[in-house]
């Protein structure tokens, strides 16, 4: 918190959203409103079957880009920023030589699935479960250790240059501030707790690298950044560069942000955001609840000196990314608004339901062997029926999570009941499917007035670091409803339907076995 009052002509916070299809930047004034937004897509790479990654070139390169069209657009220039804030797609992990700033790989993003004999070998008798009492994590390819220890296999002298201590690693954040901060001329190797707490390296209750779980993977801890809270002046935008001067003040892991934007504040309150995959958080306050239930124990935010705040989160791979098989893969749709108008075209799904277990199932099933199905098919079944029932596939994967959720909850003895849940993401707009969702979670869902709640996270965190919002209650204060859906549909039809779906996950496992992976 600052202690002296800011100059009057600092009027905005720019938050810096790294995504996984774009980056985005966002100017908020004072009351959370968004006065200009730059946004470009970066390339998703497809190398072979389950492999995803980005170019982080390109993706530094974006960021520099929308930063000048939305000053451009609001007519502003960096002198009327206050500070900067960060939040970033987590888990996809970036490995560069300090000494050149390159990349030595892509980015290995967070969906792909490549590790997974190294999380088989890592594992060994005991399993997915090794390191969560640590951790909170399964032992996934979800997660950034895994991603590094592959790429230090992989990648011819990468091993040589770690152990010499040439090569950093970082998510996209910590690859973002090094470069915003002078890059090869003293840019700042850091990352803050929420970001930390996705790599399966952090310790979860002291907030500091394990030294045993990198030494299991291989990883020299002086690849890691250093392990900062959520909402602190980390550094400037450098002199002769990009946004000069301008403090570096917040760093939010996506669904943290998003978690912290839906002011999300007390031990109990839930956000669900709606975008490539889907990502539920319950904060549980400031003691982490270890799953019983195929779900993570996250950092949800910590502000300054403060204690850290908790979270259990059930993350589910593709939500909307589903949608965009369907508009690109399949040509079924032009364009997503057209999903909602075909889904109400048809009464139901006709007993059509797909599970797009397309980089195997995340919580609470946690099963990389799983593959995407669409079940049900008869001749009555038309492609309405199957953008409906592909809809629905996000609704239905959120039930089981809050289902986790309720039953870890339960088991912790947390005394706190899901009342409404806090919804934001580009698939909020889609009212079917948010009718959908109240339907079968039998809760109203919120939709607030700024569903950018990821960006505004990280704008607050900065803010609040220099002075520019009080604290959580200013975020308080400016969240506002929108639209509200109340559950609508008798209780046995949801059962009903909910079991059907849980036998079509049934029908996606133990898919992919050697003679696939040979293939």
């Amino acid at each position: 918190m600052a202690e002296k009052k800011l100059p009057a002509r600092k009027k905005y916070i720019l938050s810096l959203d790294q995504g996984t299809t774009s980056s985005r930047a966002i100017l908020f004034d004072k009351k959370a409103n968004i006065k200009a937004v730059g946004q470009l897509e970066h390339e998703q790479i497809f190398p072979k079957a389950g492999w995803v990654e980005h170019d982080p070139l390109e993706i530094w390169s974006n960021v520099r880009k929308v930063v000048g069209h939305a000053l451009s657009d609001a007519g502003i220039n960096h002198h009327e920023i206050a500070a900067v804030g960060i939040t970033n797609q987590r888990e996809t992990a970036v490995v560069w030589d300090k000494n050149t700033g390159e990349p030595i790989y892509n980015a290995i993003v967070w969906q792909d699935t490549r590790t997974q004999k190294i999380c088989n070998e890592l594992g060994g008798k005991e399993g997915e479960g090794k390191y969560r009492d640590i951790t909170g994590l399964h032992l996934a390819t979800y997660f950034s250790g895994p991603k590094i220890k592959w790429i230090l296999d992989n990648v011819e002298g990468a091993r040589e240059k770690a152990e010499a201590g040439d090569l950093l690693f970082g998510n996209t954040d910590t690859w973002l501030v090094w470069n915003l901060t002078g890059g090869t001329d003293g840019g700042i190797h850091v990352t803050d707790v929420t970001n930390a707490s996705r790599t399966m390296l952090m310790n979860i209750k002291t907030l500091q690298w394990d030294e045993s779980i990198a030494a299991d993977m291989g990883i020299p801890l002086s690849m890691l950044p250093e392990i900062h809270s959520s909402s602190e002046i980390l550094g400037e935008g450098r002199q002769n560069g990009l946004l000069p001067g301008v403090p570096i003040a917040g760093i939010l892991g996506d669904q943290q942000a998003a978690t912290f934007g839906q002011a999300c504040f007390e031990e109990g309150m839930v956000k669900n955001t709606y975008g490539t995959g889907n990502f539920m958080l319950m904060n549980t306050g400031q003691e982490p609840v270890i799953s019983e239930n195929g779900l993570l124990t996250t950092v949800a935010y910590k502000i300054g000196d403060n204690k850290p705040v908790y979270a259990l989160e059930g993350s589910v791979a593709v939500s909307g990314s589903l949608i965009q098989w369907l508009r690109d893969n399949m040509r079924m749709i032009n364009d997503a608004a057209e999903s909602e108008k075909l889904a109400t075209s048809v009464e139901d799904s006709g007993g059509c339901y797909v599970v797009p277990a397309f980089s195997g199932l995340f919580a609470p099933h946690w099963r990389s062997d799983a593959r995407g199905v669409i079940v049900g098919l008869t001749r009555y079944i038309n492609r309405a029926h199957i953008v409906r029932a592909a809809l629905e596939a996000t609704a239905w994967q959120t039930r089981e999570v809050l289902d986790a959720m309720n039953a870890d909850i339960d088991h912790a003895g947390v005394d706190v009941e899901l009342t409404e849940l806090r919804v934001d993401g580009g698939m909020t707009a889609n009212e079917f499917l948010m009718q959908f969702q109240a339907d079968i979670l039998g809760v109203p869902v919120i939709r607030p007035k700024i569903i950018e709640t990821t960006a505004l996270g990280a704008a607050y965190a900065a803010g609040i670091a220099v002075g520019f919002w009080d604290g959580e209650q200013d975020v308080i204060d400016n969240w506002s409803e929108d639209k509200r859906w109340t559950p609508d549909m008798d209780t046995e039809e949801v059962e009903r339907q909910y079991r059907n779906w849980k036998k079509a996950v049934s029908k996606t496992l133990d898919w992919v076995d050697e003679d696939v992976i040979t293939d």
